[in-house]
């Protein structure tokens, strides 16, 4: 069973997701069958139930279930399956194949794959053309090198957002240095935002908040950031100009990027991993500086696990709200509203 959106989108484009029957493949000798205990709502989600369209003119609205980042429990393994036995706790995130053949692929970044990954929803299977069906559902069916170990102390529902949002941040933060003795500001305080201070606080960066909002201060300096920059005070702006070594924008919403690159210190990067749209950039706001642009999404099965550990070992996960799956509408219309601190995980034991 699962939460499936069918036929046209609501009224005013709300979303609406029905419990369906799903249909799952049957393993293949190097599959995982998953019970699925928790799954992350992501801002991805909510866009594409509500942008979704009929699959051509006049044609059938393509099945579509959300749900990219998830915990749970092995049932059963494929006979080649080397690394997980029936009863193990297991993760799963937004990507489940690629090519596993180009370079990217074989330097375990396998999100950058040129013949494009699969993903865990509203892809296509490599093998017999099938939609991917998401994880807003009790079971799913994934290759074992795009399962990871859940490490032991680390909460299942809250350790699900990691699979997407944590990984998020952690790619660009890991690859840029983020650590001792680097300025980091984390732009915007959300679901990526609020784990990217998380991060760059336990990798031992000296981490700030830049914020629309005065009233996330206190929410700032609780989960462990050193300052704060509202963006809308001049005078705060002018302060911590150049000043970070590395500026995160995880603001979800079409933007002008000008403003922050002013902070980025000398050779310092901006990493824009929000909003995925065009962008339009002053030459000069880079010139100044020798301040580069960059961007990262999602991450490959390497710097996963190699997260999850961290994250085990630092005691890092989401700050999340639990609702019954029963409630995923609500939840969608909520994070639209932007009400959620800060990250919504829906239970997936009422689906039996």
């Amino acid at each position: 069973m699962g939460w499936q959106a069918e036929g046209p989108a609501g009224a005013a484009g709300a979303a609406v997701l029905r419990r369906a029957p799903l249909k799952r493949r049957d393993l293949r000798p190097d599959d995982l069958a998953v019970r699925v205990d928790y799954c992350g709502v992501c801002h991805t989600d909510l866009h594409a139930v509500r942008a979704r369209e009929a699959g051509g003119a006049g044609g059938d609205p393509l099945p579509l279930v959300p749900g990219h980042e998830f915990t749970g429990v092995v049932t059963e393994t494929g006979p080649e399956v080397a690394g997980f036995r029936v009863g193990d706790p297991v993760a799963v995130g937004n990507i489940v194949d690629s090519c596993g053949e180009c370079a990217m692929c074989r330097a375990g970044q396998e999100n950058f794959c040129h013949a494009f990954p699969t993903l865990t929803y509203g892809g296509t299977d490599r093998l017999d053309g099938t939609a991917t069906l998401g994880a807003y559902s009790r079971e799913y069916v994934v290759r074992e090198r795009f399962a990871y170990v859940l490490p032991a102390g680390l909460d299942p529902a809250a350790a699900a957002p990691l699979l997407c949002a944590g990984i998020t941040v952690w790619e660009p933060l890991h690859a840029l240095g983020a650590g001792p003795g680097t300025r980091v500001a984390v732009a915007g305080l959300g679901g990526l935002g609020h784990l990217a201070v998380k991060l760059s606080v336990a990798l031992g960066a000296d981490t700030t908040v830049i914020t629309r909002s005065r009233k996330k201060a206190d929410d700032a300096r609780r989960l462990g950031a050193q300052g704060v920059v509202v963006s809308t005070d001049p005078e705060q702006t002018a302060a911590a100009r150049d000043r970070f070594d590395i500026v995160v924008d995880t603001i979800s919403a079409p933007h002008d990027l000008g403003p922050y690159l002013r902070l980025v210190a000398m050779d310092g990067t901006l990493s824009h991993v929000g909003h995925l749209g065009p962008v339009t950039v002053e030459t000069l706001d880079l010139l100044v500086g020798r301040k580069k642009l960059s961007s990262a999404g999602s991450g490959g099965s390497r710097a996963t696990a190699a997260m999850l550990a961290f994250c085990a070992e630092h005691d890092v996960a989401a700050d999340i709200e639990l609702l019954p799956s029963a409630r995923v509408n609500e939840a969608l219309d909520r994070l639209a509203r932007n009400d959620v601190r800060y990250r919504f995980v829906l239970d997936m034991s009422d689906l039996g």
